[in-house]
């Protein structure tokens, strides 16, 4: 996903933008349509994640744990590379219940390990197995994540006015401010850029550019 920067593009940012700027004219249900630049032309999977799912709001706890969940094995490599072995994310990851995840231990990190069809990295598994615990703490606290998340937005999104991606900085004040609160939590991986990319898929802002028909309509 794409992460507003003033600097040239990340192109490891969760389902961030690829070369180009501007609108990228599209066939979609046989209509040409303006698009955001960055899904990867050819690929229905991407430009399916695009169209349907980022920017979209999220309240829901499991879904928030998923993105979390790839965003830190997106850390270093393509989004397009994690959205391709997402549903296999799913299966190791129990379904991306943070409830099962956070009982994970020696087993299940032997066995992600050897699992070929996910990105096998030691320190992103046990991140991701850790964050589960610290996820259900803040679901102790404020009764859900997402309403502890959504309040770095107050509660609602952020609307901005992009028109093409050298417009994009690679995080916000707000990401900064939330990455130092998680990080006081006791969350791993999730710095401002990786947080700013999660905010810009769960719908905390609304980064389709001004000529993208999800612009309007997030």
């Amino acid at each position: 996903m794409p992460s507003v920067r003033k600097k040239p593009i990340d192109r490891k940012k969760p389902g961030g933008p690829q070369k180009g700027s501007g609108l990228k004219k599209a066939k979609t249900g046989g209509d040409s349509v303006g698009r955001c630049p960055w899904p990867t032309q050819g690929d229905p999977i991407y430009i399916d994640y695009h169209d349907r799912e980022w920017g979209v709001p999220v309240h829901d706890d499991f879904k928030i744990y998923e993105f979390l969940v790839l965003e830190i094995f997106q850390a270093g490599l393509s989004w397009r590379t994690v959205l391709h072995k997402r549903e296999r994310f799913r299966q190791a990851f129990a379904g991306f219940d943070y409830r099962k995840v956070a009982r994970f231990g020696r087993r299940e990190i032997a066995r992600l390990l050897n699992d070929s069809g996910i990105i096998r990295n030691r320190l992103k598994i046990e991140a991701a197995i850790h964050n589960a615990q610290r996820f259900i703490e803040v679901r102790n606290e404020y009764g859900t994540f997402a309403r502890y998340m959504w309040t770095w937005v107050n509660g609602k999104p952020i609307q901005h006015a992009w028109r093409t991606l050298s417009d994009y900085p690679p995080f916000t004040e707000e990401a900064v401010a939330w990455a130092k609160d998680l990080k006081q939590r006791g969350f791993r991986f999730l710095g401002p850029t990786v947080l700013y990319a999660h905010m810009q898929a769960v719908g905390m802002v609304n980064d389709h550019i001004v000529d993208c028909f999800r612009h309007r309509s997030p």
